[in-house]
């Protein structure tokens, strides 16, 4: 990257981008087809070029649909209420061991959240029902049980079927490129020809050591290959001419340990970081000749990119759906090999055609400034736009992230550059004042341009329409989280009303955002059982849920849509489609109990009872979830627990940002039932954020290590391990 000078070009280039931002939100519009069963014929590629030189993209999948979520329309009539210092007005503060310290956050806060030692969140919510101590049912256990199943599913379709795909595809793409190589050979065409081989070659090789790879494009692919494994650093890519971070072919997420699916990482991991710059003409022309190819038979690509598609969103990258268009506009046909080397006009026009193309909204190339090389001013997403094979996706907070580090925000006067960003940028953006309190209290208004492109983000999400949160399960799981961040007033039950909750809630919406990173950790772009008998019921352990309506409204309305789209996909099992449609269920429940907690109404029996067996409700979901993945017959939380680590964000400088959660931690909860003021527990997440060297992104392995949860590779435990919380989370936690 290189500096540019004066306010006016900062501007232009600023506003550019986030022009970038506000055309890549039309990615996450919902796609139009059909799926794998009952598959229609490819899209028809002949698209015109409008007044401006310009040519439409092709449509894509529709597999999601949210036409029917509706908001709460209930008004919260809860009566206010305190808690006197001693808690003398708690019914049940005998049942607690209760430091001085959790003692003054009850009575000031309304709640408290202090460590545990289990592994899995259903296990404090089976503990308390056989000690008879009421339920507090969170936000936070639901979002982690609908992440195991859409870890779950993802996991088993990747390596039940598109491990199989991808190395098919793989293998086929090969030996057509060969084949346009063998034709193009001794033509301007060759050496793109040779990088298409080559390109092809190493995804190929990475999925099965036996694939051949030709003597021509042997010298490129064994050098990818070499440092994809090892995996180091960032180093130019031979293929691409170009910065590539090859640490990020690292196999994390739940992707460790399998071969299967490390195989299926590295190589879904290559086809999206390798870009086909524009201003590079052996690379366009590569892209042209895969296009070509895809053109032909692109049925197992799009079969690929839709069911990756439902899960995490749209690539921001073009790519073939781009491409195909601008190849018909150009040639006025599907060209032959033998054409492209007589018709070299309709190769320049194929070439200005793609360039008018939008440039990404998220930049994924490491780039430095160079101020030294005044030669190329141009904005960074404009000089790096270019063909993917399988580009990663566009996500809304990633795009957030982008437009608040450097460049977009500009060094502040002390020669400090925000090369990373904080998890909490998301949620500022999406309304949260809380979040951007903190934000501020940390120092980015010493950044000239953050306020502003803040302000101008939070517009562009606010006028977002509901279909662009609604078109992946990435996307739609944000836009379930988001009524968290929402300041509650008065109606609402006390312990929600204030500063603490408000922060509370943020981590809540990051510890549920870093499962969501884990579990999409390929695809999404960065910046650079037996419920058991209980005692007899001697003691009134009614419990509460927290009445997040329209989360929950959402939730169920998610986990349904999850089951529909994977099952017009052809890879939804029975068992399956009915533990989404009781999650779904379940959800729905907590609707209609968190409304008649908002109006003050007391509950049914029926329904303090689901409340009070929540924790075999949990375990049912978790035990179906990773049943699969376990050693033996016998599930323990401890061999499979529900802490996990994930990057978010690179500084090419050479250090990663890193966010995790622990063991599950527990809530106290001061809650109001039938006329009484008592403490419900409940289980929230336990968020982390760090950052880490380039090369030593962590895996759940050694994060779980490092917390010490697993023992280390000589059979000890960081007993003693300490990772320090965010600052701001301190208000609120006693660790007494």
């Amino acid at each position: 990257m290189r500096h540019w000078h004066g306010k006016n070009r900062r501007g232009r280039r600023r506003w550019a981008a986030l022009l970038a931002f506000v055309m890549a939100l039309s990615l996450m519009a919902p796609l139009s087809g059909c799926g794998k069963d009952g598959q229609e014929p490819g899209p028809d590629v002949d698209q015109p070029v409008d007044s401006d030189g310009a040519v439409a993209a092709l449509t894509r999948m529709l597999l999601l649909d949210f036409s029917g979520i509706k908001e709460s329309s209930v008004t919260p009539s809860v009566p206010a209420y305190q808690v006197n210092q001693d808690l003398s007005n708690v019914v049940n503060q005998e049942q607690f061991y209760l430091s001085d310290s959790q003692k003054a956050m009850l009575a000031k806060n309304m709640f408290v959240v202090s460590s545990s030692y289990y592994n899995e969140f259903f296990e404090q919510y089976e503990t308390n029902r056989y000690d008879q101590i009421p339920n507090f049912i969170t936000v936070d256990s639901m979002m982690h049980t609908y992440h195991l199943y859409f870890s779950l599913l993802l996991n088993r379709t990747e390596k039940n079927y598109l491990a199989a795909d991808l190395a098919k595809l793989s293998g086929a793409m090969l030996e057509a490129a060969g084949a346009q190589y063998e034709a193009l050979k001794g033509t301007d065409w060759e050496e793109a020809a040779r990088r298409s081989v080559a390109f092809f070659a190493v995804g190929a090789k990475l999925q099965d050591e036996g694939a051949a790879v030709p003597d021509y494009a042997a010298d490129l692919a064994d050098t990818e290959l070499e440092r994809i494994y090892a995996a180091q650093g960032i180093e130019v890519s031979p293929l691409a001419e170009d910065n590539m971070d090859y640490t990020q072919y690292i196999p994390r997420g739940y992707y460790e340990g399998d071969p299967v699916l490390e195989a299926y990482f590295r190589a879904m991991m290559w086809y999206g970081q390798v870009n086909f710059v524009q201003k590079n003409d052996d690379l366009t022309r590569a892209a042209l000749l895969i296009t070509l190819t895809l053109m032909d038979s692109s049925e197992a690509w799009e079969n690929l990119y839709a069911v990756t598609s439902f899960f995490a969103g749209a690539s921001d990258d073009l790519g073939y759906y781009d491409y195909a268009p601008a190849v018909v506009a150009a040639y006025g046909q599907v060209p032959t090999t033998s054409q492209l080397t007589a018709e070299e006009e309709n190769y320049k026009t194929f070439k200005s055609l793609v360039e008018k193309m939008d440039p990404p909204a998220i930049n994924s190339v490491p780039v430095w400034d160079d101020p030294n090389d005044p030669s190329e001013v141009g904005d960074v997403l404009e000089s790096k736009k270019g063909f993917r094979f399988m580009g990663q996706r566009f996500t809304i907070d990633a795009a957030i992230m982008q437009q608040l580090v450097y460049r977009a925000v500009e060094e502040a006067d002390n020669g400090d550059k925000r090369l990373l960003p904080d998890t909490l940028d998301v949620p500022a953006a999406l309304g949260s004042e809380a979040a951007l309190n903190i934000l501020k209290d940390q120092g980015v208004t010493q950044y000239p341009n953050y306020m502003e492109q803040m302000e101008t983000l939070r517009d562009q999400v606010e006028k977002a329409p509901v279909s662009s949160w609604t078109s992946s399960l990435y996307s739609s799981w944000l836009y379930t989280l988001t009524p968290v961040l929402e300041a509650k007033g008065e109606g609402w039950p006390s312990y929600m009303t204030s500063e603490e909750w408000q922060k509370k809630a943020l981590e809540t919406f990051a510890g549920s955002y870093t499962e969501l990173k884990h579990d999409t950790v390929l695809y999404a772009k960065q910046v650079m059982a037996e419920m058991g008998g209980g005692p007899e019921d001697v003691v009134d352990d009614r419990g509460y849920v927290d009445p997040e309506v329209d989360v929950y409204e959402r939730f169920a309305l998610l986990a349904q849509q999850t089951a529909d789209g994977l099952d017009k996909l052809g890879y939804l099992g029975d068992s399956d489609r009915e533990n989404l449609s009781r999650l779904a269920e379940l959800a729905k429940q907590l609707v209609t109990i968190s409304e008649k907690e908002l109006q003050n109404e007391t509950l049914t029996d029926e329904e303090y009872e689901l409340i009070r067996s929540y924790g075999g409700t949990l375990e049912h979901f978790w035990t179906e979830a990773v049943k699969d993945k376990a050693a033996t017959d016998y599930l323990a939380a401890q061999e499979i627990p529900s802490s996990l680590v994930t990057d978010i964000a690179t500084d090419p400088n050479g250090t990663v940002l890193q966010v995790a959660t622990g063991r599950p931690a527990e809530i106290l909860v001061v809650v109001p039932v039938d006329g009484t003021l008592r403490i419900a527990s409940g289980v929230v997440y336990d968020f982390y954020q760090f950052t880490q060297p380039i090369s030593q992104r962590l895996t759940d392995t050694q994060w779980r290590q490092m917390i010490g949860q697993w023992a280390n590779d000589d059979g000890s435990y960081n007993w003693d391990a300490k990772v320090e919380k965010p600052q701001w989370t301190q208000s609120y936690w006693s660790e007494e």
